[in-house]
């Protein structure tokens, strides 16, 4: 692989407000190797000139479903792995144009679609998975019509698992699914701390799993050096998943002041999913999204901005995530343009770039511009710290899109 210097760079480093003018950096293999105020010497790297554009590090979304093919998971089960799949690779695609250069998928992603991208079979970004979601029967993660029984075909494994989840009662299966599910190389372990808006038996307010089997799992996972996320809505759901030892809360929506300066004196990380709960709200219907999952979509909508509030009032700790299903994958961009009601734009950029790579435990690595940090980049051809609406325009405003070294998207030399 060719040396790169990119020149004449406007650098936002994923932390800092103050934009470094006239920059240079030297990419090498993967890596950055360089940056510098004066020109870089090198007899062979390519060089780009800028001309002042800004220089960044690549998005991250901690919250993808890369299987989930429809907004009805019901159907996404009996739609089979081929056609989800296809669906994960027009998904990764397009995350990728995005400025997107890593994602998380905390539900369903495994070892296969992980390696596909390693080896170029796929083109994505890169790819962090927690494997299947950890549920209890009648959770969350319980796809189960309310009629179908544990035997009933089609639906599932019987009753032991689906595309998303596997579920797992008492801590002993506890340890057992999470064991597994670290075998086959997940990244984190989800577990589903409360009920949820697709699953059909289970009220949002309802909160799951015991203290022991949340502990156990929060153990396992400590043993293995990583760390459990979970899927909260309610506040009560919140506050119990941070006491037992979880990292991190998905979604959050229900927060309250009280709950938002509990996570963060306990130093927990959320990450918010707004882009999910507006396109669902605008499309779930026309979509195929079942009447009781609307109904429970509307009783969070109302209070998903003001959770938000809540959580930047109290200093809460916060990634990026979006949440999407099935065709509305391509609304991904438009989480920046809502957190904008509530967050200023270098807040959000952070989220995006340090703050996400923080929580995947790949800080000075991913969602930075530094010495030895992984070359994942993107130009945006303006200043996104003035407009974050620039990062909203599904890559339009994007100039450049490097991911581990390599030029991914190119309209510089052109």
């Amino acid at each position: 692989m060719t040396a790169l210097i990119l020149e004449n760079a406007r650098i936002f480093d994923g932390s800092n407000e103050e934009c470094a003018e006239g920059m240079s950096v030297l990419i090498n293999g993967e890596s950055i190797e360089e940056i510098s105020d004066k020109p870089i010497t090198s007899q062979s790297a390519r060089r780009m000139d800028l001309a002042g554009r800004t220089l960044m590090p690549g998005l991250i979304d901690l919250h993808i479903h890369a299987y989930a093919s429809s907004v009805n998971l019901q159907r996404v089960a009996t739609s089979g792995h081929t056609y989800n799949a296809a669906h994960a690779a027009r998904m990764l695609g397009h995350a990728l144009d995005c400025g997107f250069t890593t994602v998380r998928d905390i539900g369903g992603g495994d070892w296969s679609l992980a390696t596909s991208i390693e080896d170029g079979l796929i083109r994505g970004p890169r790819f962090f998975y927690a494997g299947r979601i950890v549920s209890m029967t009648g959770g969350h993660g319980d796809f189960r019509p309310m009629h179908v029984s544990r035997h009933d075909e089609g639906i599932c494994q019987c009753g032991e698992s689906n595309v998303f989840s596997v579920l797992a009662d008492g801590v002993d299966e506890c340890l057992k699914a999470t064991r597994e599910e670290l075998r086959q190389g997940a990244h984190c372990i989800k577990i589903m701390g409360s009920g949820g808006v697709a699953s059909p038996a289970d009220p949002i307010w309802m909160n799951q799993y015991r203290e022991d089997e949340i502990r156990a799992i929060v153990g396992e996972c400590i043993e293995r050096r990583t760390y459990v996320s979970s899927h909260c809505h309610g506040a009560e759901a919140i506050r119990r998943s941070v006491d037992y030892g979880v990292r991190v809360i998905e979604h959050g929506t229900l927060m309250d002041a009280e709950t938002a300066a509990h996570v963060a004196k306990k130093g927990a990380y959320v990450v918010p999913t707004m882009a999910v709960i507006f396109a669902l709200m605008e499309e779930g219907e026309r979509l195929g999204l079942p009447a009781v999952s609307m109904e429970k979509l509307r009783s969070v909508f109302s209070s998903a901005l003001s959770g938000m509030e809540h959580m930047r009032d109290a200093g809460v700790k916060l990634g990026f995530g979006t949440d999407l299903l099935g065709e509305t994958y391509i609304r991904q961009t438009q989480e920046f343009t809502i957190r904008r009601e509530v967050f200023e734009p270098v807040e959000i950029l952070r989220q995006a770039t340090s703050g996400s790579a923080e929580i995947l435990m790949r800080e000075g690595e991913l969602g930075c511009i530094a010495d030895g940090a992984a070359a994942d980049l993107i130009v945006v051809d303006g200043d996104p710290l003035k407009d974050i609406g620039l990062l909203a325009a599904s890559g339009e405003k994007l100039d450049l899109i490097i991911r581990r070294g390599e030029i991914v998207k190119d309209r510089l030399s052109n």
